[in-house]
């Protein structure tokens, strides 16, 4: 068992996890694994060199030799695939479909395994995902499973879409949000569910400053952040 502490923030899409993991990881100075963003640079990858997206030993393939860098770059994260960047190309409603159907194939979810592990170094690390409570990091000290309404979580992305100038249907976000939850919840390995030592946290009526404050107030009873 590592020493490095390690925070997981699991949960469906749209429940604020990136946003609050990102929060949580500049608070504490720690580093940050956003392991959505593997699932989707995969089926990206894999739409690139038409690999299907039920072909598991192609995919596993492709994960294992993902040529990925994350770029810090003020509050936002370039992230590149195979030198492109591909930031916004891994955040469509496209994407995130895809990457729950690969997340469902066992042998790309072995192949990311260790290197979402490798994430893990001092001073500590604060995991989003949706196996990272129960799977990647089971001995995590803080485990968080958020959660939200699917209405609540479609709208968040409909606002979302439409700030950056996309054009989109509340009705559609809501049904793929409901199919990819539904897919999530019922694959056969991995599937979406809290720890059993995980604290629950609804955010459908919270704001995002509020969450944080949630989430620091755990850290601290914890011992892994100052009561500053």
């Amino acid at each position: 068992m590592s020493e490095t502490p390690v925070v997981t923030l699991d949960g469906p899409g749209g429940a604020g996890k990136g946003t609050i993991s990102r929060l949580i990881a500049e608070r504490l100075g720690w580093h940050l694994l956003d392991s959505g963003a593997l699932y989707r640079l995969t089926a990206l990858a894999a739409l690139r060199h038409g690999v299907a997206l039920d072909d598991a030993a192609g995919l596993a393939e492709l994960a294992r030799n993902l040529d990925v860098a994350f770029l810090a770059e003020g509050e936002t994260t370039r992230v590149l695939l195979e030198g492109d960047d591909v930031s916004r190309a891994i955040r469509t409603e496209q994407a995130g479909d895809a990457a729950s159907q690969v997340a469902a194939v066992p042998a790309v979810r072995e192949a990311l395994l260790k290197r979402q592990r490798d994430f893990l170094q001092p001073p500590g690390l604060v995991a989003d995902g949706r196996d990272m409570g129960t799977v990647v990091f089971p001995e995590a000290p803080l485990k968080v499973f958020l959660t939200a309404t699917a209405e609540e979580r479609a709208r968040r992305r409909y606002l979302q879409l439409q700030e950056g100038g996309v054009d989109a249907s509340l009705s559609s976000l809501l049904k793929e949000i409901q199919a990819r939850d539904a897919r999530d919840m019922q694959r056969s390995v991995a599937p979406l569910k809290p720890a059993d030592d995980a604290i629950m946290l609804d955010t459908t009526r919270l704001t995002i400053p509020e969450v944080v404050d949630r989430l620091t107030e755990w850290l601290t009873e914890r011992g892994l952040a100052s009561a500053t």
